[in-house]
């Protein structure tokens, strides 16, 4: 497990696909069906994970169509799962713990009401490219028994271009030489740049009630 956390960060491809092989599209599958599916999971990698996957197929590792397709399947199915956990034990599962800590936090889901609140219907959308929003979405959305025809025809969308925008960009950038050679530079950067809305909207509402 260590050797393989060396060679995640930067991503040695050569050593991952030599010992993995067909298995990371299993992994890749599993990893956004995760974050976007369980609501407990917010923190897994989406967006760094989806340009390194175009970065793969742009090397020749991965086959691109095949990739997008997969991944596609992996955000509606996670989203959709999400959907219909929170429409039928959501409000329940405010007051499950594990050990002290309640199971889905309260300040979350508020955020993400906010988000709703601010942006309407297309936040569905939006949340695809904001990192924990993204995963508290669909649950609020079920929650909130949004109309499934709606929120699944939203949802679909904001995959889509979730998906294909970063590993698009990936696939697109993966010959340049900065970004081949800081390879974990990008995905901070790419990290950075996804927290911002979140951040903005903390400073904002901070201020806000300093001023007040």
């Amino acid at each position: 497990m260590l050797e393989l956390f060396h060679h995640l960060l930067p991503p040695d491809f050569d050593w991952l696909f030599l010992h993995y092989s067909d298995t990371i599209y299993i992994i890749l599958f599993a990893v956004i069906f995760i974050e976007t599916g369980l609501v407990i999971m917010p923190f897994l990698p989406g967006d760094s994970l989806l340009f390194l996957a175009g970065l793969s197929a742009r090397a020749g590792y991965l086959d691109m169509t095949f990739l997008i397709l997969l991944l596609l399947t992996a955000a509606i199915l996670g989203d959709n799962f999400n959907y219909w956990i929170g429409r039928k034990i959501g409000l329940k599962m405010f007051n499950l713990k594990i050990g002290a800590r309640v199971l889905v936090k309260q300040e979350y889901l508020d955020k993400t009401h906010a988000f709703f609140e601010k942006h309407g219907t297309k936040a569905i959308i939006l949340a695809r490219f904001v990192p924990f929003i993204r995963t508290f979405a669909p649950f609020a959305a079920g929650v909130g028994k949004m109309d499934y025809k709606r929120f699944f025809l939203f949802d679909v969308l904001g995959g889509f271009l979730w998906i294909v925008g970063l590993s698009t960009a990936g696939y697109l950038l993966g010959n340049i030489d900065f970004i081949k050679n800081h390879v974990d530079l990008v995905c901070i950067a790419i990290v950075l740049i996804s927290v911002l809305p979140i951040v903005f909207q903390f400073l904002k509402a901070k201020y806000s009630k300093t001023k007040s």
